[in-house]
């Protein structure tokens, strides 16, 4: 953006996580395949890469299960956020992936980008207050299996979207509860996204919008509102 809100002048800086600091997206999009390669039946397109990004990607995992089910001409009940994995309902499915990404995590560890780390050093460095808006209800485990626990003020995920009534991204609920606990005009934080929905959250909650191209693509991501589209968040330090 040719008026790029300098990170020394910034009020705050507010993160995705998956695919943001942490080279989790791939991991949840893993985990998201096997669940519909096992639960799709065979007269229904195949879950892909594509349907990932534009139905997934971002969302809270409920809000995924529906909308890929709702893309196959298919409807389960809701259930409730207790329901075993094994159980036929939208929060069953959504518990049945959340144990394979848990798995692959506590199994594998978290690796969080180059770029990402020194950005996030840079910004502790200069005091500037940061914070986690993921839809992801992993998002403290994530961290703390990554170290970068310790570096965020506010963390606003899944588990506050179910505790606080909040709307899940593409509505900006999530991302105006981070700037509110910081104390924070959106005007003056930044918002780093990967994914269509978080970019449109930010873009319709008022804030500077810059998206990381992590494979949804500079054109979708602009389309989605992101002021400035970057491939490492060490470009932001340029």
């Amino acid at each position: 953006m040719t008026d790029r809100l300098p990170l020394q002048r910034a009020a705050a800086v507010l993160f995705d996580l998956d695919g943001v600091l942490t080279d989790t997206a791939a991991v949840h999009r893993r985990a998201w395949t096997t669940l519909f390669t096992e639960f799709l039946p065979p007269e229904v397109a195949p879950f892909t890469d594509d349907d990932y990004y534009r139905l997934v990607d971002g969302r809270p995992r409920v809000d995924g299960v529906r909308a890929v089910l709702s893309s196959r001409g298919l409807r389960l009940p809701d259930g409730t956020e207790d329901d075993v994995p094994e159980a036929a309902t939208v929060h069953g499915l959504g518990n049945r992936k959340n144990g394979r990404f848990t798995e692959i995590v506590r199994r594998d560890g978290v690796h969080v980008f180059d770029g990402s780390q020194r950005l996030v050093d840079a910004l502790a460095a200069l005091r500037i207050p940061m914070g986690v808006v993921s839809s992801s209800r992993n998002a403290v485990l994530v961290l703390d299996t990554a170290g970068l626990l310790d570096r965020f003020a506010v963390i606003v995920d899944g588990i506050a979207v179910e505790r606080d009534g909040l709307a899940g991204k593409p509505d900006p609920a999530m991302y105006l509860a981070a700037a509110d606990a910081l104390g924070v005009a959106p005007a003056h934080t930044i918002v780093v996204e990967d994914a269509v929905s978080g970019v449109e959250a930010g873009r319709r909650g008022g804030f500077r919008v810059v998206g990381v191209d992590r494979g949804t693509g500079p054109a979708a991501l602009r389309a989605a509102g992101a002021d400035e589209v970057i491939g490492d968040l060490a470009d932001l330090l340029t």
